[in-house]
């Protein structure tokens, strides 16, 4: 795992830079207790490891 810092954007471009594929957001967003792939102000997260065999995109309710 890594911590990144960034400045506003969303999940769906830092899950498709990070793990190589954008549907993986939802990974990131449950790792960092978060449910809304929009991101603003600063913010600190968490990225898992690329797993290629991850997928989704639908955050349980």
């Amino acid at each position: 795992m890594q911590t990144i810092t960034v400045a506003g954007g969303n999940l769906f471009q830092i899950a498709a830079q990070y793990l190589g594929d954008a549907t993986q957001w939802i990974r990131i967003a449950q790792l960092n207790g978060l449910a809304d792939p929009v991101l603003s102000g600063v913010v600190t997260l968490t990225i898992p490891q690329p797993n290629p065999l991850a997928g989704g995109g639908v955050v349980g309710q």
